[in-house]
C-alpha cells in the first residue's frame, strides 16, 4: 500500500519520533507499516523514508540504493530497516553535497554530512544491529536519522545552495558536459 507523503509544514516532521520495544517491532501492525513504507519509498521514488513522513512519530526507517552505476562513494544498498537507531559520526572529513527530500519535493541544497558514520539499531526482527557506513550511504542514514529527530535537511544546509530541482539538474548537466 503506497502511503501519502507528509509535507513540510506538518509538526510531524518536526518533533522527536517514539521508540518501539522489541514486541512493538513484532507486531503485526509494525511489519505491515515496514512494507508499506518500502513500497511508499520506492514509488515515490526516494532512498530512504522515515516514518514521520508517512505522519507516523515512530522511530522506524527503511532505506534502499538501487544505484546502477557507482559514483561518488555511491553504491548499491541493500534494503533494510533501522529501528531506534543511535548515530555516531566517525572522524572530522564531512563531505557537502546536494540533498532532496521526499518532504520538501521539488528543492535541493548542499549539506555537509559527516563521510563515515556507525548507526547502533534494531533490525525489522528486533534484533541488535552494528551498522558502518561511508559515502552517500552515510549521508542517507544522516539524513534518515534526522527526520526521527524532528530535523529536515533545510536545518543544515548552506542557504545560500538552495535551489530548485530542476535547476540543480540543468546544472549537473551542464557541469558533466563541460569536463567531458
Amino acid at each position: 500500500m503506497i502511503l501519502p507523503l507528509v509535507q513540510t509544514g506538518d509538526p510531524v516532521l518536526r518533533n522527536l519520533a517514539r521508540a518501539l520495544t522489541p514486541a512493538e517491532v513484532l507486531s503485526p501492525v509494525i511489519q505491515e507499516l515496514i512494507a508499506a513504507m518500502f513500497e511508499t519509498m520506492r514509488a515515490a521514488p526516494g532512498v530512504g523514508l522515515a516514518a514521520p513522513q508517512i505522519g507516523v512519530p515512530l522511530q522506524i526507517a527503511v532505506i534502499e540504493d538501487r544505484m546502477e552505476a557507482p559514483d561518488r562513494e555511491r553504491f548499491p544498498v541493500a534494503p533494510h530497516v533501522i529501528i531506534n537507531p543511535q548515530l555516531t559520526l566517525n572522524g572530522e572529513r564531512d563531505v557537502a553535497f546536494y540533498e532532496g527530500c521526499l518532504s520538501l519535493p521539488g528543492f535541493a541544497a548542499s549539506v555537509a554530512r559527516a563521510r563515515s558514520v556507525t548507526v547502533e539499531c534494531l533490525n525489522e526482527r528486533a534484533e541488535p544491529v552494528t551498522i558502518q557506513a561511508q559515502g552517500w550511504y552515510a549521508r542517507i542514514l544522516q539524513h534518515e536519522i534526522d527526520h526521527l529527530n524532528g530535523m529536515l535537511y533545510i536545518d543544515r544546509m548552506e542557504s545560500r545552495t538552495f535551489t530548485t530541482r530542476e535547476s540543480f539538474e540543468a546544472r549537473t548537466i551542464q557541469f558533466r558536459q563541460a569536463i567531458r
